[in-house]
């Protein structure tokens, strides 16, 4: 079983880009979408460090890594979906439901706080994953559903919206979103330790490789052995369970579980993982990549309101600008590497 999961399938799609042999051109293609996104990041940094004087103190760079935080977690699980070459829908209303559900059991204990949204919202990702994979139905229709059951849940425990529950104070869950640790906010810290453990799941595991297998070539990956139902319900579990820990620490750091939030998430989520070089298609992908896009659409966002001019609805613009450029850089690159 191990010789036979080192087949082309995977080899093909593992995150350092290329099969045994490949060319320069190759090696250097799988870099270019590896490393595109890190390098716009660096650039925009650079560019906004000396047009805007507040841009980077300590204060200012802090708020982009807490506020990139909740989408990167969110956008983690998603790499994972996409990678299988399919999609969540749902994450933006699991991420509200989730904060609203850390809120109302932060009254009941730091276990209830936490345990709550994590339960609810994995439940919502396994169902997704059970009826995806166990009734070949498709993911944007199955996930659309469960957005909407997500956000309903998410009104009738709260009046319609009406009633906005308060994360008890001096609770350890209020000291997650407050508390600084080496002076970077422990929302912060936790992203990072998930990115890492992401990055190893996908890298270094088998699971890892049933991923990639099942996103590069279904059918192959099911005749050489792969599990593709438990790796398909498996990855949208995780999804779930991702967007309802990062609704918990956005319902610490906002000391409330706000109603409103998560709307568009998703596809802000889909923008970052796309950005971070991750093929829509499946079966290409990469964890550092993701969180590369994630801190360049909130720099982006940062940008645009240290230019005070100009209001939201630039960053919309923007960041769908940089999706096109992204999308046709990638599909270019495609080309080119099966040209090689």
């Amino acid at each position: 079983m191990s010789t036979e999961m080192k087949s082309p399938v995977v080899d093909a799609a593992l995150p350092d880009g290329e099969p045994l042999g490949a060319s320069r051109g190759e090696r250097l293609t799988a870099l270019a979408q590896q490393h595109g996104a890190l390098v716009a990041l660096l650039l925009t940094v650079l560019i906004a460090s000396l047009s805007f004087d507040s841009f980077a103190t300590s204060d200012n760079l802090g708020n982009v890594a807490v506020s990139s935080s909740f989408l990167a977690i969110v956008a983690l699980g998603m790499t994972f979906v996409i990678v299988t070459g399919g999609i969540d829908l749902s994450v933006g209303s699991t991420f509200a439901l989730g904060g609203v559900l850390a809120a109302w059991g932060s009254q009941y204990g730091t276990l209830v706080a936490l345990a709550l949204p994590l339960a609810v919202c994995g439940l919502i990702g396994l169902v997704n994953g059970l009826l995806i994979a166990k009734s070949r139905l498709a993911p944007f229709i199955v996930t659309l559903a469960a957005m909407l059951l997500a956000r309903g849940i998410l009104l009738n425990i709260t009046d319609e919206g009406s009633r906005t529950y308060l994360v008890e104070e001096k609770s350890f869950l209020a000291t997650l979103g407050e508390e600084e640790l080496l002076g970077v906010g422990v929302p912060v810290w936790i992203t990072a330790v998930l990115f890492v453990l992401g990055a190893l799941l996908l890298r270094r595991s088998r699971f890892g490789q049933y991923v990639y297998a099942v996103g590069g070539n279904e059918d192959a990956a099911s005749l050489m052995g792969a599990p593709v139902a438990r790796t398909k319900i498996a990855v949208y579990t995780l999804s779930g369970l991702c967007a309802g820990l990062a609704g918990a620490l956005n319902a610490a750091y906002l000391m409330s579980g706000v109603t409103i939030l998560g709307f568009g998430m998703e596809l802000d989520a889909i923008a970052a993982v796309v950005i971070g070089g991750t093929l829509l298609t499946g079966g290409f992908g990469f964890i550092s990549g993701t969180l590369a896009g994630v801190l360049l659409l909130q720099v982006i966002k940062n940008i645009i309101n240290q230019i005070g001019s100009l209001d939201s609805s630039y960053q919309q613009v923007v960041s769908g600008a940089f999706l096109a450029v992204v999308v046709i850089a990638q599909t270019w690159l495609g080309r080119r590497r099966r040209m090689l």
